[in-house]
């Protein structure tokens, strides 16, 4: 899961900014594999976050989450299978990996979709955002996962795109969860101030276990009226 540098606009985004963008993508995902697979009661499944850190002034900020699909942990012959499976507890058990795994993938861009629109102190609202919309917040590579796993457990093309609404508004409501931002923005802020190269998932999961169990703060970046 990462997030896509490239556009096939002209905008431009400054660097600091772009950074500050790449660490709420990857924070979004990071959160919606730990939590939200926690919250539908799945199998934890392991993930880290690599990070590479400019050396010079013409290097590039780059962060990314390893792993972290429950896809990856079921039987190649359960996946393949999926639409002839006979036993209606596996079929069901592998639906809830592939779609949660949807979710997690859309949850990136959503994060940084929400990040933008608190900077630029718009409405984040689940009727201004949709699937193409997310490729301006470097969403193309986690869409592109997201079209593949629709289209290899999907058959129809109507039911695929009320598939994509039915995941998108889960992943929006994920984002939308207070507690939820708390953890994405705190480990944002980790990934940038951190010097590590590899936050392990350990490191993650102890941050969103701080932030939902004690008092925390939410945390402000460097515009002064993002989180009042």
């Amino acid at each position: 899961m990462e997030r896509n540098y490239y556009s096939t606009t002209s905008t431009f985004v400054h660097p600091n900014e772009l950074n500050w963008r790449t660490a709420f993508h990857e924070a979004g995902h990071a959160a919606a594999i730990h939590l939200g697979n926690r919250q539908k009661q799945l199998p934890p499944v392991f993930f880290e976050i690599h990070v590479k850190r400019p050396s010079n002034a013409y290097d590039d900020f780059f962060a990314k989450v390893i792993d972290g699909n429950l896809i990856q942990n079921l039987p190649i012959a359960v996946v393949e299978s999926f639409n002839e499976l006979s036993d209606n507890n596996q079929q069901h058990a592998c639906q809830r990996a592939y779609e949660a795994d949807v979710v997690n993938l859309l949850v990136g861009p959503l994060a940084e979709a929400k990040y933008v629109s608190i900077r630029d102190d718009e409405v984040f609202n689940v009727n201004l955002i949709n699937f193409n919309a997310l490729h301006n917040y470097g969403g193309y590579s986690d869409l592109e996962k997201v079209l593949s796993y629709l289209d290899h457990f999907i058959a129809s093309k109507t039911q695929r795109e009320e598939k994509m609404q039915e995941l998108l508004l889960q992943a929006f409501r994920f984002i939308d969860n207070r507690r939820h931002w708390k953890c994405i923005l705190n480990l944002a802020h980790y990934i940038l101030d951190s010097q590590q190269e590899i936050i392990s998932c350990d490191e993650a999961i102890g941050i969103f276990d701080r932030c939902l169990t004690a008092n925390t703060p939410f945390r402000s970046v460097h515009y002064p009226f993002l989180f009042g």
